[in-house]
């Protein structure tokens, strides 16, 4: 596709706002200011501050940027032509945007958020994955009312991935499985017996006669892998939040509620995601799941990037491809495609512009609930106490998540997993047992429940 024509139709720079300043949102502010169709020159974060820090950080003098704290400075400034920093979005909603781009990760926030714009006019581009996999149909219900769209972005693994899947549904191409791999790749050092994973390094003796699959048997092999692996993490939150989105768009679904997350090397993929009976660690077909990408130092990853696994159905065809270097199973059945990268706000434009120029979105135009990410318990715990989300990867200690087709909230109804987020607990919840919506105590005011109820009603009627 040739993008400069795709996009040849804008005849203005989209006008956007960026709420959260992180490594998505300065990463989208930085690249904007090459970009001749987006302009983004207004930023929002907890603290004007923060907010303000991040323009510095991409080169914008003190001298340009306004701290607004009304919506009649928002206005002024805006008039002025500087940069704009603010603590609320409230207060920007009579500017001309076109766009939000909510990156907060908080997902009560993000939910105000996205309100506050789709109410003001605009579109949402939703980088929030958080946000997305507890309300992200019924938002994009409330903006296509206006006739306004809410997108996941390009930069992110959920709109690549759904960009790949449908591509290969374009050409008529058999998906055996689609997914991604995980952040973090898994380095092997022979010389040490060691591998080393996102800092961390793990002593992994012995491992050398795991690093070949060659005709070995796939799940035995899987297995040892992960049990050489135990003191790595094999499974985080983000992962299954963004196959949840993709599944919301695709109707795609995991194999397993946790994934099975293989450890695996970038040229046994198609090898590993088959069905049992070809070998492979699947039940069931068309399954989306993670792998974490196994590598010698210096070796090349998949960079966090997304695949999908065909069927080769013309013997010909995929032997004339193999020849040109593209990666088959060893049995010649199933190829993989792959997009080596997610880059972060430096890609998003293009969901902007779609959203902006076509009024589309990068996802499915009309997402439904097909799963829900729910919150388990690891470990016994006790009323009264928090389910406090933090961290890098915003998991909630002691629990894990996992997917599971989607409901409406109710008693004795597993809870979405950034719904319980900083959640206090009215019971005791025992190790293994899903946590519940009327486990846990939510604010009577709080736009994530409000929103999610909507969702209910609309998806899930009577």
């Amino acid at each position: 596709m040739n993008h400069l024509t795709y996009f040849a139709s804008a005849t203005r720079p989209a006008e956007t706002c960026v709420v959260g300043s992180g490594g998505f949102g300065r990463s989208f502010l930085a690249q904007a200011r090459r970009i001749p169709l987006v302009n983004a020159r207004v930023a929002v974060d907890r603290e004007a501050a923060i907010a303000v820090a991040a323009l510095h950080s991409i080169g914008i003098p003190a001298e340009q940027i306004a701290v607004c704290t009304t919506r009649t400075e928002a206005v002024a400034a805006w008039d002025r032509g500087q940069y704009i920093a603010a603590a609320d979005v409230a207060l920007l909603t009579d500017l001309p945007l076109d766009l939000l781009i909510e990156a907060t990760g908080h997902p009560e926030a993000g939910a105000r958020h996205a309100r506050l714009a789709i109410e003001a006019g605009w579109h949402v581009a939703l980088a929030s994955k958080e946000v997305d996999s507890v309300i992200g149909p019924e938002l994009a219900r409330q903006a296509q009312a206006r006739g306004k769209v809410v997108t996941p972005v390009d930069g992110d693994q959920p709109s690549l991935l759904i960009g790949l899947i449908t591509w290969a549904q374009t050409l008529g191409l058999e998906i055996v499985a689609a997914g991604k791999s995980s952040e973090y790749d898994f380095v092997f050092d022979a010389a040490a017996e060691s591998i080393d994973s996102n800092g961390r390094t793990a002593a992994v003796p012995g491992f050398g006669a795991l690093w070949d699959l060659a005709d070995g048997h796939v799940p035995s092999l899987a297995a040892a892998r992960s049990t050489a692996c135990a003191a790595l993490p094999q499974r985080a939150v983000p992962d299954l939040c963004e196959l949840q989105v993709v599944a919301n768009s695709t109707g795609l679904a995991p194999d397993t509620p946790a994934l099975h997350a293989p450890i695996a090397r970038i040229t046994e993929v198609p090898t590993m995601f088959a069905p049992v009976s070809e070998g492979g660690i699947m039940e069931k077909a068309a399954s989306l799941d993670v792998f974490h990408c196994l590598r010698a130092p210096g070796e090349v990853s998949l960079a966090g990037g997304v695949f999908v696994i065909v069927r080769c159905d013309d013997a010909e065809t995929w032997d004339l491809l193999l020849g040109k270097g593209h990666v088959l199973s060893r049995d010649g059945r199933r190829a993989m495609m792959y997009i080596p990268r997610h880059l972060l706000g430096l890609e998003a434009a293009t969901s902007v512009l779609d959203a902006v120029v076509h009024a589309r979105s990068t996802g499915a135009q009309q997402p439904r609930p097909t799963l829900d990410l729910v919150v388990r318990a690891t470990r016994n715990l006790l009323a009264g106490s928090v389910l406090e989300m933090g961290g890098h990867h915003h998991s909630i200690d002691g629990t894990a998540a996992e997917l599971v087709p989607a409901a409406p909230l109710g008693a004795g109804v597993p809870v979405p997993f950034y719904l319980a987020a900083n959640r206090r607990l009215v019971r005791d919840v025992a190790a293994g047992q899903a946590i519940c919506f009327d486990d846990i105590e939510v604010e009577a005011h709080s736009e994530l429940l409000a929103l999610r109820r909507q969702q209910d009603a609309a998806f899930f009627p009577g």
